[in-house]
């Protein structure tokens, strides 16, 4: 990598009259890694990481529907599942005429993300999957207590648990556990804040609760996500903080028994690792990327 920092761009696009924003940076020729944020975050948890990819990569970030700076409909006029937003995300890479890609998943990034590679798998080139699950053994048990019941039943005792995650404690608590004392003041406060200025806007309530609920969805599609890991044999990279109780490691390692050449790291941080860990990721990736997609001729 070279010291020069390229610029970042902060676009939007309009896909089925919504306005999608977006990131990006990096040469207009160069390989695609097109980046899936989680929940509660937007394309921001990626601000240190395309800087440190921008120079041999295009970084493309969107933010969901619903998310960060891309338009939110309310729940009424939007059908807020994890179909729809892979369908949206498939349609947001046809905007800006992506046809091959390699991408980078976290938290609900994967379940969009491995949608979209088993709509379109000839566009995905490789996968880096950051805290970004698919099996069954990496949810964590008591953290994903309160998101069951809901899917199990939505009801206002089921809701009120599920809606203090989308708090300021309740996000805030996300970046912070598993977190070691030595890596504590990497931590920017603002990230927090910046997530929880924008749950709180008008809708979100719905919005973030539908979403949740629909989460059973995606479990219901993990066997067709490892039999495409199988299938394809995509070249996959796993960075995980490792203090995540959300998407616990054993998350991580299970992606070997369907693709045992998929490299990972397990790393000293949690759920957000890119707050943390973000020169370590971008090494790990531009290093996996270089060996495994090649560079544009």
């Amino acid at each position: 990598m070279t010291s020069t920092v390229l610029p970042t761009h902060h676009r939007t696009v309009k896909v089925r009259d919504h306005e999608i924003a977006y990131r990006e940076a990096g040469p207009a020729d160069a390989p695609v890694l097109l980046l899936l944020h989680g929940f509660p975050t937007s394309s921001h948890m990626f601000r240190d990481l395309i800087p440190r990819l921008a120079d041999s990569y295009r970084l493309i970030a969107p933010d969901h529907l619903g998310f960060g700076l891309s338009a939110a409909p309310s729940a009424a006029d939007f059908d807020y599942t994890f179909a729809e937003l892979a369908e949206l995300t498939a349609e947001f890479t046809e905007a800006l005429g992506l046809d091959r890609f390699a991408l980078y998943i976290q938290d609900y990034g994967s379940p969009i993300g491995l949608r979209l590679a088993l709509a379109h798998p000839e566009r995905i080139t490789a996968i880096i999957s950051q805290n970004g699950n698919a099996y069954e053994e990496g949810l964590g048990t008591e953290a994903w207590a309160p998101v069951r019941a809901l899917i199990e039943e939505r009801t206002p005792e089921t809701e009120e648990p599920v809606r203090a995650i989308r708090s300021l404690d309740g996000i805030r608590w996300q970046y912070e556990t598993g977190v070691p004392a030595e890596y504590r003041d990497l931590l920017d406060p603002g990230a927090w804040h910046h997530d929880a200025a924008l749950m709180a806007r008008e809708g979100q309530d719905e919005i973030q609760l539908g979403l949740i609920a629909d989460y059973g969805s995606n479990f219901a599609l993990y066997p067709a996500f490892q039999e495409y890991f199988r299938t394809s044999r995509v070249p996959l990279l796993a960075v995980w903080g490792e203090g995540d109780q959300v998407f616990v490691p054993a998350g991580a390692e299970a992606f070997r028994r369907d693709l045992p050449d998929a490299e990972i790291h397990l790393l000293p941080t949690g759920h957000f690792a890119l707050e943390t860990h973000a020169p370590t990721i971008a090494a790990l990736i531009g290093d996996f990327l270089a060996r495994r997609v090649p560079l544009r001729p």
